[in-house]
């Protein structure tokens, strides 16, 4: 489980260590950010990771499963959002929103996905976003990324069908999670303007739960009314 520390990750890590499951969360915060807010039941592991550093991903990915027993699926749903006019961003600025939100997926699962099929089951769950469905204003950049990830996740699934591992995709639209807290705007205030990450893990469960000879191929999970609300300028 990739992104634990907080918002949809966390959320996701506590409902399936609720249920029981035996969670392996990786995230970049601290433990105590992220281990504090899950239940007591089930079993829970932690490895700080920060998976935006693509150098040593390998690596750094490699030995975590070393260190992991039965391995029954992977929720992959760390990232950030940048946006801005395609003009505005520097090639670094690009280069570190693509590796983080697109390439860490890729090199996460080439290790994982090869342990699945020789087990000859398991499941994928990639959170995507309503970004990888139509780019908007200010989010080429971010939509570029989230379309490359629903593409290598429709191609996996593809790919992985003969060997008994479900692959499946979410895309949620505005979540109320700490990913708008740099963001110079946010989801409308009314309850119907927005998800919780809560929806979000339920759909994961959802997902999960289906018998083994059906797969979810894709969900897209919206609030009621979407609606944009740009944060005030905060003056020096």
């Amino acid at each position: 489980m990739t992104g634990a520390g907080s918002g949809i990750g966390r959320a996701v890590s506590g409902r399936l260590a609720a249920d029981g499951a035996n969670v392996l969360a990786v995230s970049r915060q601290p433990e105590g950010n992220a281990a504090g807010c899950l239940p007591a039941s089930g079993s829970f592991r932690y490895f700080q990771c920060d998976l935006s550093d693509s150098s040593d991903l390998d690596l750094k990915i490699s030995r975590i499963l070393r260190e992991t027993g039965v391995l029954d699926g992977v929720v992959l749903c760390h990232g950030y959002g940048d946006f801005g006019s395609l003009e505005e961003f520097s090639a670094s600025r690009i280069q570190q929103l693509v590796d983080t939100n697109l390439t860490s997926y890729a090199m996460i699962l080439r290790l994982v996905v090869p342990r699945l099929k020789r087990q000859r089951q398991g499941d994928v769950v990639v959170i995507g976003s309503e970004s990888a469905m139509s780019g908007g204003k200010r989010g080429a950049v971010y939509s570029a990324a989230k379309f490359g990830l629903r593409g290598l996740v429709q191609a996996l699934r593809k790919e992985c069908a003969p060997s008994h591992v479900r692959v499946s995709i979410i895309n949620p639209g505005m979540v109320d999670t700490p990913f708008f807290d740099a963001l110079d705007f946010a989801p409308g205030e009314s309850p119907d303007n927005f998800l919780v990450s809560a929806d979000v893990a339920s759909a994961v469960c959802s997902v999960l739960e289906m018998r083994p000879g059906s797969v979810v191929d894709e969900i897209n999970l919206s609030p009621l009314k979407t609606v944009i609300r740009n944060k005030p300028v905060r003056e020096s």
